[in-house]
Order: structure tokens, then C-alpha cells, then sequence
């Protein structure tokens, strides 16, 4: 149990680092990499958010452990605790721009799901691999 949370906790850290990196440097390219100067507290905000982020989605996917809870039920576990995190840790590091109207606010979190849904899908597509080659293997195929 140990060696797997420190896993779930380590792949959780690579994943909201990965994530937020890909995300800076779009954001970079958006405006031409020569216009963008991100500060070194911008920086190490977005080093430790992301961090916290990607523990709350991966530490929440214990909750596929659970053979008695129904599959949409587990989704939404994750998700929604995920992005409650994801919320809470945007506005306190002014990531989700919330002074500049609903608009913009809708905006971010239609983006936010997006990267959650593309995320949480290639890791269900990854796990349903590894487990139809498990399958196979102790099938002798």
C-alpha cells in the first residue's frame, strides 16, 4: 500500500508538472516566446500548484480500488474532487483569471475539463492495454 501511494504520488507530481508545462509554453508561443516573461514566483507557483493538482487527481484514483462502486460513480469521484482541487489551488495562484468576467471564467474551465478528460482518457486506454496483455499472458496466448 505504501510503495503504491508514493507511485500514485510521484505520477501525480510528473503529470501536473508535465500538464502545466505543456500549458506555459503554449501560452508562450500564443504571444511569440520573445514577449513572455514569466517571473520566478510565476514560476515556482506553477511548480508547486501543479504539484498539488496532480496529487488530488491521482490520489482520488484509489477510488477504482473499490469493486463495489459503479464505474460512472468512480469517474466522477475523480473528477470531481480533481477539479475542485484544480479550482481551488487556480484561484489562490490566480491561474483562473476571475476578475476579468464570467466569460473568461467559463472559458478556463471548459479548457480545464478538456485536459482532464483527454488525461484521465489516455490513462484509461493505457490501463485497459496493460490489463488485456495480463489477460493474454495468463490465458497462454
Amino acid at each position: 500500500m505504501k510503495v503504491d501511494l508514493i507511485k500514485r504520488l510521484a505520477m501525480g507530481a510528473f503529470v501536473g508538472c508535465f500538464i502545466v508545462m505543456i500549458i506555459m509554453v503554449l501560452i508562450s508561443l500564443q504571444g511569440g516566446p520573445h514577449n513572455v516573461h514569466f517571473s520566478g514566483e510565476t514560476i515556482i507557483n506553477a511548480f508547486l500548484g501543479s504539484i498539488v493538482v496532480g496529487w488530488g487527481f491521482s490520489i482520488t484514483g484509489l477510488i477504482y480500488e473499490r469493486e463495489d462502486i459503479a464505474f460512472p460513480l468512480q469517474v466522477s469521484f475523480q473528477m470531481g474532487i480533481g477539479m475542485i482541487i484544480l479550482f481551488v489551488i487556480a484561484i489562490y495562484l490566480q491561474w483562473m483569471p476571475i476578475n476579468m468576467g464570467l466569460g473568461v471564467i467559463v472559458e478556463w474551465i471548459v479548457i480545464a475539463c478538456i485536459f482532464a478528460a483527454v488525461s484521465w482518457f489516455g490513462f484509461y486506454i493505457y490501463y485497459y492495454l496493460v490489463a488485456r496483455d495480463l489477460n493474454k499472458k495468463l490465458n497462454g496466448e
